[in-house]
């Protein structure tokens, strides 16, 4: 009994770590040494469907008009969790992509609350040390299929709205069927890149996923 739940317990150590793994099996993901991993459902030029396990994340919110102002004072935040202010004074390694949930029912000159997520790392994903802030929690996303549009340049509130809404666009002229709710703001650089950044916009699958045909 002692020997299965051993390996019930490593096989679910194995598990969180499997999707949580080594940058070089991403071709955008090179400033870090673990990446989200994920399996392609299908692409074309327009957009892509894939499948992401369940995985854990280190979040806080911050209420602000603009999503610029809220990803800077809340990545201050979570970037002092990982370089030792938590409980077990350990630095964590920084991990890609970052990403910021956006209400998508913000009424115009309204304020709206942005959760900024740090993916937890592989070692840090079974039994992250606990926070010393208040305001930084830990989140878990589940397993999911999401529709995804890639862009370039810098992750800033205006490009991130116009490729939201190429996506919505896109997703709708198919009839897929997705979650309206919100949607969230990826990005994998560190702002002292300054080629080849990469971005994206997610959206939640509902029902089957509509794979784009080519185009």
């Amino acid at each position: 009994m002692v020997y299965f739940a051993g390996l019930v317990g490593l096989l679910l150590i194995l598990t969180a770590e499997a999707r949580v793994g080594n940058s070089s099996e991403s071709s955008f993901c090179t400033e870090s040494r673990e990446c989200l991993l994920y399996d392609l459902v299908c692409k074309n030029d327009d957009y892509e469907v894939r499948h992401y396990d369940s995985v854990k994340w280190v979040s806080t919110d911050e209420e602000c008009y603009f999503m610029d102002k809220a990803t800077y004072i809340a990545f201050r935040r979570l970037f002092k969790y990982i370089t030792g202010s938590n409980k077990a004074g350990v630095n964590i390694d920084m991990t890609a992509p970052v990403t910021v949930k956006i209400e998508e029912k913000k009424k115009m000159w309204a304020s709206s609350v942005f959760t900024i997520s740090f993916l937890l790392p592989s070692d840090y994903q079974m039994t992250p040390p606990q926070p010393t802030d208040e305001k930084v929690y830990f989140t878990e996303t589940p397993d999911m299929k999401v529709y995804v549009r890639s862009y370039g340049g810098w992750m800033m509130s205006l490009a991130s709205s116009v490729n939201s809404m190429l996506l919505k666009r896109q997703l709708d002229n198919v009839q897929a069927t997705y979650n309206k709710d919100y949607h969230y703001a990826v990005g994998y650089d560190s702002p002292m890149k300054i080629l080849n950044r990469h971005n994206e916009v997610w959206y939640m699958v509902e029902g089957e996923p509509v794979c784009p045909t080519s185009s």
